[in-house]
């Protein structure tokens, strides 16, 4: 067994817990010390969630710069730009050696819908500083962040509340 100075870790898949996994290795990572760092790609501002509560009261650096869910967007070439914007925001914390962790929250949904290409995502991970690990969340992960990455994990779906009628839960949903 190698210690890697630092790994890639993706959450994916069609089921509940992509970033909630994340924001567990988020406490974990604060609790060590480390510099951490949360960039949201599709959420917006209005979202007041107990995950960007916590952050906020440990002082972890958080940037949501979403605009809400491509279904709910009154003008999707805006809500490409955010998407493009949170990535520039993410090379930049990736390269500028700051952070032992960063959470690129939904990052894979800026590749699916096309707002940043593919392969500027994966040179923009790989070329990170050595010791920023990162922690990708969404549906979708295309295959060559899959490949890139040093450990995926597929959520999927078994069975959700939600399919029953109940709505999302303050404390377990957000």
């Amino acid at each position: 067994m190698t210690r890697a100075e630092s790994v890639v870790l993706v959450n994916t898949g069609h089921g509940k817990g992509k970033s909630s996994a994340a924001f567990g290795v988020m406490a974990r990572g604060w609790a060590r010390g480390w510099n951490v760092a949360v960039v949201q790609f599709v959420k917006g501002g209005k979202w007041k969630t107990g995950e960007r509560k916590l952050a906020d009261h440990l002082g972890i650096e958080w940037h949501t710069l979403g605009d809400g869910f491509t279904w709910e967007s009154t003008d999707l070439d805006e809500t490409a730009a955010k998407g493009r914007h949170a990535w520039e925001v993410a090379r930049q914390k990736l390269a500028s050696g700051q952070y032992q962790l960063l959470i690129l929250d939904e990052l894979t949904y800026a590749a699916k819908y096309g707002w940043v290409p593919v392969a500027e995502i994966v040179a923009g991970i790989t070329e990170r500083s050595p010791k920023t690990n990162v922690v990708v969340t969404g549906r979708d992960a295309p295959a060559e962040l899959v490949e890139l990455a040093d450990t995926v994990t597929e959520m999927r779906v078994v069975k959700h509340a939600y399919e029953r009628g109940i709505k999302a839960i303050k404390g377990i949903e957000y």
